[in-house]
């Protein structure tokens, strides 16, 4: 189909205060919904509504994720990342060898595999007075189609390179959380000419392994649903789950914004089933090899109290050819939303002299 007729297929009746859904066509015909944000986007604007919307969920309905929706607007772009008193400790990145790309330079953020589009609200926001920030429902998220088969990593790479593709977004910075960030890394390498940077958050790239894969099923096969209400929601995750410990509201926040409205009460927007056969893909791999691929500016991004250690993240910097290394203090796996205004620093930071190098190289 050629670009023009795709193009068409953006919902521009689906269009509210500035953030846009764009209906994409992924690997294997997958319809995808990619959002994108406009500088005078409001709090919850994203979310369709009328005849033939797909089913409420948590983020259309949670002030709460409003609220930290809007906060993400208040850090400075110009705000220097510091080095020391316990906030992050970035190496900014070499130059970069690749031509600028032309209208704002574009970015791309990617969940994890318990994420949604809708957790990037506030991050795209902060971002969209300066780039083109589009965030992805992957397959079986959100408002994205759910296959009839196993996801493969293959299938994520190729829906995120159609994103980039269909909405002219390259050379984009990637952005991924978790799954997201092995999606990234992995786009990278696949299309150096669309992927001109990737930001890589608490993703190890060693080998998950079978026994956590167990420990994930089970968790998993725990949760109470339905949840009555969202705040029934927020109080499992955040307080009642063996996991929540200590208690951690943003924790319960996170989750209650992947819920959806059905007919006995709240559910996740994706099925359990689908998490577990898509991380069959990839638990038992390192991902070393890849990560000597990268050859663009890479981005590592952790918080003291996530799932990647810190030396394993210093190796991974070592192994990327052009890494860097930011350490977000007081935070865990949920970096960016614990800690949005350092996330914010961060972002800018490193996002901007990718793009400025970028830009000098090509004029030189």
């Amino acid at each position: 189909m050629p670009a023009s007729a795709r193009r068409s297929r953006t919902r521009s009746g689906r269009r509210c205060g500035m953030v846009t859904r764009h209906d994409v066509t992924g690997a294997g015909g997958l319809r995808l919904a990619a959002w994108e944000y406009g500088t005078s986007a409001g709090p919850g604007a994203a979310t369709p509504t009328g005849a033939g919307a797909p089913a409420r969920t948590g983020a259309d309905r949670s002030a709460q994720a409003d609220a930290r929706a809007a906060a993400g607007v208040a850090a400075a772009a110009d705000k220097a990342v510091p080095d020391g008193g316990g906030e992050p400790r970035l190496v900014a990145p070499r130059p970069s060898e690749e031509a600028p790309g032309g209208q704002p330079p574009g970015v791309l953020l990617l969940h994890g595999e318990l994420g949604l589009a809708s957790h990037w609200a506030a991050t795209a926001r902060h971002l969209a007075p300066r780039y083109r920030a589009v965030a992805l429902d992957q397959r079986g998220h959100g408002h994205s189609g759910r296959p009839a088969g196993p996801c493969t990593p293959e299938a994520y790479v190729q829906d995120a390179l159609a994103t980039v593709e269909h909405l002219g977004l390259g050379p984009v910075t990637v952005v991924g959380h978790s799954m997201g960030a092995l999606t990234a890394w992995r786009c990278a390498v696949r299309r150096p000419d669309l992927v001109a940077a990737v930001v890589l958050c608490d993703m190890r790239a060693s080998a998950v392994g079978e026994a956590a894969q167990r420990e994930w099923a089970e968790w998993l096969a725990s949760w109470p649903l339905p949840f009555a209400t969202l705040d029934d929601a927020r109080q499992w995750f955040g307080v009642d789950d063996p996991r929540a410990d200590p208690p951690d509201p943003v924790r319960g926040d996170f989750f209650a914004e992947v819920m959806s409205e059905r007919e006995d009460g709240w559910r996740p927007a994706y099925e359990a089933a689908h998490l577990l056969r898509s991380r069959e893909h990839w638990i038992r791999d390192a991902h070393w090899d890849e990560l000597a691929q990268v050859r663009c500016p890479a981005l590592v991004v952790r918080g003291p109290a996530g799932e990647l250690g810190r030396a394993e993240a210093q190796e991974m910097v070592r192994v990327l050819p052009r890494g860097s290394y930011a350490e977000i203090a007081d935070a865990g796996h949920l970096a960016p939303w614990e800690r949005p205004e350092v996330w914010a620093e961060v972002l800018d930071r490193f996002v901007g002299e990718a793009v400025a190098a970028r830009e000098a190289a090509g004029s030189a």
